[in-house]
């Protein structure tokens, strides 16, 4: 599998030089090797019905650097008080398909997330390497968001909401859970001022592409020492096999607030 994951990783252009708000190419297939060999890259798949699969990787990036997460602080006396819990890939397919649905607004009605990117996705989770955060209330999924894990980074792919604040809950825990693993990289791809009120900024590609590589090092490795081979370097490989449960209040970030389930 690791010799398909690296030829599949090298078919791809070098992101460095793609263009800044344009495809980097096009074609290929969702199946869950290439999705992880684009994502190691530091490229995603983006775009809509009756159009080619596009791969993309912008420039700049948006990022969330783990150390500058915030909440606003209405936000987090809100989040408190609200009764939320938050489970880890209780509902997969839930918060994948809730994402996809069209949203409330001025622009017509459409998502990205076509059936097939549903579909990709999916076998990515059952893979262990795709995972979501849901926020209930009462037993009803009011938010969430879902996304990948290689390495020790977490790309983040599209959330959700039907309460105020319940994917901010999911994105707080999620943070929490990524601290506690060790985690040196949170990908957003796209700036929003949702994110940036919490402390996302945008990176020049090319230091996107230098954080990506030394979270895919191996711990303590080099990530700026040259190589002979084309092999990405994605230790550790394995993906995320722990259970994790929430315990803490809505708007705790600590790592702390995440146990093993038993």
């Amino acid at each position: 599998m690791l010799a398909l994951f690296s030829r599949l990783a090298a078919l791809f252009p070098d992101p460095a030089t793609a263009p800044a708000d344009a495809p980097l190419c096009r074609g290929g297939d969702l199946g869950p090797v290439r999705l992880l060999a684009a994502y190691s890259r530091g490229i995603f798949p983006w775009y809509g019905p009756g159009l080619p699969l596009l791969w993309w990787s912008p420039d700049p990036r948006c990022v969330l650097p783990l150390a500058d997460f915030h909440l606003p602080r209405r936000s987090a006396r809100s989040l408190r008080a609200s009764g939320f819990s938050v489970t880890l890939d209780a509902a997969f397919g839930r918060v994948i398909s809730a994402c996809a649905a069209p949203r409330p607004g001025p622009e017509p009605p459409g998502t990205w997330l076509t059936p097939e990117m549903l579909t990709a996705y999916e076998r990515l989770h059952s893979f262990g390497y795709a995972h979501s955060i849901e926020t209930w209330r009462d037993g009803k999924l009011v938010g969430g968001l879902y996304g990948v894990a290689l390495g020790r980074a977490f790309f983040g792919e599209s959330m959700f909401h039907v309460e105020s604040e319940a994917s901010r809950a999911a994105l707080a825990a999620l943070v929490g859970l990524l601290r506690r693993r060790g985690a040196t990289l949170l990908d957003c791809q796209q700036a929003t001022p949702h994110m940036e009120r919490m402390g996302a900024r945008l990176l020049p590609r090319g230091e996107f592409l230098r954080q990506l590589a030394a979270a895919l090092a191996p711990s303590g490795a080099d990530a700026a020492t040259p190589r002979d081979d084309a092999e990405p370097r994605l230790a550790p490989w394995e993906p995320w096999r722990e259970r994790y449960v929430f315990c803490g209040p809505c708007g705790d970030a600590s790592p702390d607030a995440w146990a093993e389930r038993s």
